[in-house]
């Protein structure tokens, strides 16, 4: 293809994701009560448990569109995911050979489902880390919290621990096309543990040690994970390697 084909395929691409969003928010505009419910209910909790006053306050006249407008668009990206991840990997595949394309299929259909599990795992900790730091404020005073600031603490801790699920991935990618071995994941062990900690500890909240816990064991458990299955990997490797020189000697 000539880069003007290139160029076209590329804006159809674009198009289809654009659209498949733009139709996906709607369906958010009208899942965002719903999210808000979701994004309400610690703050809510911490109402009824501590008996004062604890809501979502929103600073001007279009601070309540505004924030539903970013919760269904946050939710379209979301749920048309499958379309415009699709969209990427048709334009990706005629560039690459056969291996490669198994690798990248493998990589988005192992990436996708490990993203939505470590949102999910955001998900579990946030009624923790707000109920931790809430507790701050004395029993005399009122939590009033800015409801797009609340968002935004929401998103950036759910976003970045989704991300954080997928990293694993990369490492066995990588493994698959020779750039590392299981040897030198497992060698980095330490550093991998330490970069673990220091994450956990920047995405949660300094006094809630026990969130940065809930959330760096499954992230160590998934890199011993990519480290085993780099390390078999090596292994059916050097197995085939061995095979084809005992081949080539016996000729």
């Amino acid at each position: 293809m000539s880069l003007g084909q290139h160029l076209i395929e590329l804006r159809k691409r674009l198009f289809i994701s654009a659209l498949a969003i733009v139709l996906a928010s709607v369906a958010g505009w009208i899942l965002a009560e719903f999210v808000l419910d979701f994004l309400r209910e610690p703050v809510t909790q911490i109402a009824q448990a501590r008996s004062r006053t604890a809501e979502l306050n929103y600073a001007n006249i279009t601070s309540g569109f505004d924030l539903r407008l970013q919760i269904a668009i946050t939710v379209g990206i979301i749920i048309s995911s499958p379309v415009w991840l699709f969209q990427v990997w048709a334009f990706i595949v005629p560039a690459l050979v056969r291996r490669e394309k198994v690798y990248a299929l493998g990589f988005i259909g192992t990436a996708i489902p490990l993203f939505l599990l470590g949102c999910a795992a955001g998900c579990f900790v946030l009624p923790h880390i707000v109920e931790v730091m809430t507790s701050f404020v004395s029993q005399e005073d009122s939590s009033i919290i800015e409801a797009k600031q609340y968002y935004d603490f929401v998103l950036k801790l759910v976003l970045a621990v989704g991300i954080a699920f997928v990293l694993p991935v990369f490492l066995v990618l990588l493994n698959f096309v020779g750039v590392i071995t299981a040897k030198t994941i497992l060698k980095s062990w330490r550093i991998a543990i330490l970069l673990i900690a220091l994450f956990t500890a920047i995405a949660t909240p300094a006094a809630d040690v026990f969130s940065m816990f809930l959330l760096a064991i499954p992230m160590v458990v998934l890199y011993f994970l990519a480290a085993g299955i780099a390390w078999l990997h090596d292994r059916r490797a050097m197995k085939r390697v061995a095979a084809l020189d005992a081949e080539l000697a016996a000729r």
